[in-house]
C-alpha cells in the first residue's frame, strides 16, 4: 500500500510532525480501506455506504418511448458530508500519487531550484486536477444540453433533482477543494503563504458549496467549466516556462481568456440570477421545497460574484503592472550601458534579461491571490 518512498536513514519517531507528514498518504489509505471494509460486514455496511456511496436517490418514471423507463436524479442533504470526506480521503491519495510517480521524477530530471520546484509541484498538481474537471465538467454540459439551451438555466428553478453525474461531479470537488487544507500541513508549505492559500481555497468552498446548497447547480457547473478552463491555460503555460523561459505565448493566451471569462462569468450571473430568476413565478423563499429565489438571495448571489471577479481583476491588473515596471527597469538599465558593455551569466541569472529573479513563480503568485 506504500505509496511514498521512505528512506531507512530517516525514520522520525512514531506520530511525530515528521512521520505523519511523511506517511499521510499511507496513513490516508489505511483509513480509507477501513470504509471499503465495512461493505463486507452486515453490521458496518449501511454506514459504509453512507460514505462511500451517493446518498438522496430519487427514481422517476419516465413515460417517453414504447416502454415506461425508470430515471435516476438525486438531491443534496446532509448525509453528503459524509461522502464528501471520503472522496477528500481519496483526493488526498491522488495527490500523493501524483506527487510520486509524476511530478518528483520530473524534478530530479530537471534540477529546478527550490523555489521553481514548489511552484512545478504546484502547477503539476492543479493542471491534472483542472483538465479533469473541465474535461467531466463539459462533458456534463454536453449531455445535459445546458449550452445549446441557455434558458435551462433558470427555467424550472428550483433545481432540486440533479442527473448522478452532476451530483458526484459537486461531490468530489467539494472534496478536492477540503483536501486543500491538510495539504497545506502535509506539505510543510510557509507561514507566510498560508493565509494567501487560505483565501484561495476558502472562495472555491464558498462558491461550489453555495451554487449546490442555493439549487443553482446548473449556473455553477457552467461557471466552473469556464473558470477551470482559463486556470488550466495558466498553469500548462507556467510548466512550459518552467521546461524553457522563452516559452511565454502561453501568458499572453492565458491573459486574454482571463478578462475574457471575467466577463462572460459576469455576463451569465447577471443574466440567469439578474433577469431569469427574478422574472421567474414562484418568488418565495421555501426551504422544503428547496425554493431561494427571493430578492435578498437574488442579490447576495450577485453581490458575491461580482466582489469576487472584481477582485480577480484587480489582483490581475496589479500584477501586470509591477510585471511590466520589471520589464522596464532592464531595458532602460540596457540603454544607459551601451551596446558594447555585455551581461554577464550573474546578471541574466538575477533577472538584468528582461526576467525578474522570480519570474518564473511570479505569475503564479498574482494568480493565486486572483483566484
Amino acid at each position: 500500500m506504500g505509496i511514498r518512498k521512505k528512506s531507512a536513514a530517516k525514520n522520525p519517531p512514531m506520530l511525530s510532525h515528521d512521520f505523519v507528514i511523511q506517511n499521510h498518504a499511507d496513513i490516508v489509505s489505511c483509513v480509507a480501506m477501513v470504509f471499503l471494509l465495512g461493505l463486507m460486514f452486515e453490521v458496518t455496511s449501511k454506514a459504509a455506504v453512507l460514505f462511500i456511496t451517493v446518498q438522496y436517490n430519487v427514481t422517476i418514471s419516465s413515460n417517453e418511448g414504447p416502454e415506461e423507463t425508470a430515471v435516476n436524479h438525486f438531491h443534496h442533504g446532509i448525509k453528503d458530508l459524509a461522502t464528501v470526506f471520503f472522496y477528500m480521503l481519496v483526493a488526498i491519495i491522488m495527490h500523493a500519487i501524483i506527487q510520486e510517480y509524476v511530478l518528483d521524477k520530473i524534478n530530479r530530471k530537471m534540477h529546478f531550484s527550490k523555489t521553481k520546484h514548489s511552484k512545478f509541484n504546484e502547477s503539476g498538481q492543479l493542471s491534472a486536477f483542472y483538465l479533469f474537471s473541465f474535461g467531466w465538467g463539459a462533458s456534463i454540459l454536453l449531455s445535459e444540453n445546458f449550452l445549446s439551451n441557455p434558458v435551462s438555466l433558470w427555467e424550472g428553478y428550483p433545481h432540486t433533482l440533479m442527473p448522478f453525474q452532476m451530483k458526484f461531479y459537486y461531490i468530489c470537488q467539494l472534496g478536492y477543494w477540503l483536501h486543500a487544507l491538510p495539504e497545506l500541513y502535509f506539505q510543510k508549505t510557509k507561514k507566510e503563504d498560508v493565509p494567501r492559500q487560505l483565501v484561495y481555497i476558502s472562495l472555491y468552498l464558498v462558491h461550489i458549496a453555495g451554487a449546490y446548497i442555493l439549487n443553482l447547480n446548473r449556473l455553477g457547473l457552467v461557471l466552473l467549466v469556464l473558470h477551470y478552463f482559463v486556470e488550466l491555460i495558466f498553469h500548462i503555460s507556467r510548466l512550459l516556462y518552467f521546461s524553457n523561459e522563452n516559452r511565454q505565448t502561453g501568458f499572453t493566451v492565458w491573459a486574454l481568456m482571463f478578462v475574457l471569462g471575467r466577463l462572460l462569468t459576469l455576463s451569465l450571473s447577471v443574466l440567469t440570477v439578474g433577469f431569469g430568476l427574478a422574472n421567474a413565478e414562484q418568488q418565495r423563499l421555501d426551504l422544503a421545497a428547496g425554493n431561494f429565489n427571493v430578492l435578498s438571495v437574488r442579490i447576495t448571489v450577485l453581490a458575491g460574484i461580482c466582489f469576487t471577479q472584481a477582485f480577480m481583476m484587480w489582483k490581475f491588473i496589479n500584477f501586470q503592472l509591477r510585471l511590466w515596471r520589471e520589464q522596464a527597469q532592464p531595458q532602460a538599465a540596457k540603454k544607459k550601458q551601451g551596446p558594447a558593455k555585455s551581461k554577464s551569466k550573474k546578471d541574466k541569472a538575477n533577472g538584468v534579461n528582461g526576467v525578474s529573479a522570480n519570474g518564473a513563480d511570479s505569475p503564479r503568485t498574482k494568480k493565486e491571490k486572483s483566484s
